[in-house]
């Protein structure tokens, strides 16, 4: 295990009661920074200049301060955590780690989303995500639930403690009744991002046919169903899967970006779904997006994945620890192993200082975004743990 690794593998967030953080959001949380960003996501022309100037005073002005931000609890931070450390657990088998880790679970049984079928999560802050489509603070989503539904499914797994089936089990009904299907034939579907008939991310139904794969364990009288729900999502990720490994983020707009970390979000799902279930040509779909990832996202000089191959807006960040964590985290699922040790050593050197950890770089070089743990504190420190 590399020296980066032992000085952060039991990183000091991850055994708080509190994991309250701020966050690269923080501005576009603000009365000002909702409006702007609802200007640009309607009219870019007008809304670019005050995204812009925004994003140069929280990145240059503000970012150290953090006057009028408020640090906020967030319900992927808790599950990643949570599995952050239950992987620590499996290694060392010091039990203590369990404590921290049913802190987290029992915070997530206590702040699910309000008003749905099922136990859910999402951002918690409202999110301007597009053209006539924000998502309230109270919406759950695909993307987010499965964090929390995994970090329930493998402390269930792993100590054989079973308090928290029921929970898991009320998973399955907001899948079931409150996402949508906004795609379907004989073949193949697409689920919703939200519980509304939103737009149709790769990543989200990845997440979808991921969540299903641990429901499998838990509705065995609904094999048959559950399965084949499973085969056409993955159907419609390998439909979608371009020529040369990679995924739109929006699966069928031309327009849309292709980034790192969904990319790997992808990646790793399918892995994570292929280890429960048996799909047809997995590991050749797996791999050539995990290759496209490795070979078309690296800056061969910073030894660091960039953000974008395809963009569709300006950015004043030049590396971005969320990419990086998630690519080190595919590539010790895909045992690349050279990759995952010259990544660490990148990281370490190029985002952290002390104890403390970046989740930026902006184009200057600077370090921004000092220890925010939902972006990308935690996915970091979760790869870390990944590492054997």
């Amino acid at each position: 295990m590399s020296s980066s690794v032992n000085k952060k593998e039991l990183h000091y967030s991850l055994l708080q009661e509190s994991l309250k953080t701020y966050d690269p959001y923080d501005i576009w949380k603000t009365g000002l920074g909702l409006k702007v960003k609802n200007l640009f996501n309607n009219n870019r022309l007008l809304g670019a200049g005050p995204a812009m100037a925004l994003t140069v005073i929280d990145l240059g002005l503000n970012n150290g301060l953090r006057i009028g931000y408020k640090k906020q609890e967030y319900p992927i931070t808790r599950a990643t955590a949570a599995l952050a450390l239950l992987n620590h657990f499996e290694i060392t088998g010091d039990t203590e780690l369990l404590v921290p880790v049913t802190g987290h679970l029992e915070w997530l049984k206590e702040n699910t989303c309000e008003g749905y079928s099922g136990a859910c999560w999402g951002l918690g802050f409202t999110w301007p995500a597009g053209s006539g489509l924000v998502y309230d603070k109270n919406m759950p989503f695909s993307t987010h639930t499965p964090y929390a539904l995994e970090a329930l499914h493998r402390y269930t797994q792993i100590t054989g403690d079973e308090r928290y089936v029921g929970l898991i089990k009320s998973c399955f009904n907001f899948f079931e009744k409150d996402l949508c299907v906004i795609y379907e034939d004989d073949t193949m579907m697409a689920t919703s991002y939200g519980p509304v008939r939103d737009r149709v991310a790769v990543n989200a139904v990845s997440y979808a046919m991921y969540a299903y794969a641990i429901f499998l364990l838990y509705f065995q009288e609904q094999e048959n169903y559950i399965k084949g729900k499973i085969v056409k999502l993955y159907n419609f990720i390998r439909k979608k899967q371009q020529d040369d490994g990679s995924w739109l983020y929006l699966a069928d707009d031309e327009n849309s970006f292709i980034d790192c970390f969904h990319s790997c979000f992808v990646v790793k799902n399918l892995l994570k779904t292929g280890k429960l279930v048996e799909l047809n040509g997995l590991d050749r779909v797996a791999k050539s997006g995990a290759d496209y990832i490795l070979e078309h996202f690296i800056d061969a000089k910073a030894g660091l994945y960039r953000r974008f191959t395809k963009n569709n807006k300006l950015s004043l960040i030049k590396f971005d620890l969320y990419d990086n964590a998630e690519v080190l985290n595919m590539a010790q699922m895909m045992g690349y192993k050279t990759h995952v040790e010259n990544l660490t050593a990148a990281i370490d050197r190029k985002f952290t200082k002390g104890s403390d950890i970046y989740s930026v770089i902006d184009f200057l070089g600077f370090r921004k975004n000092k220890n925010t743990l939902r972006w990308a504190v935690m996915p970091y420190l979760y790869a870390l743990s990944t590492i054997k």
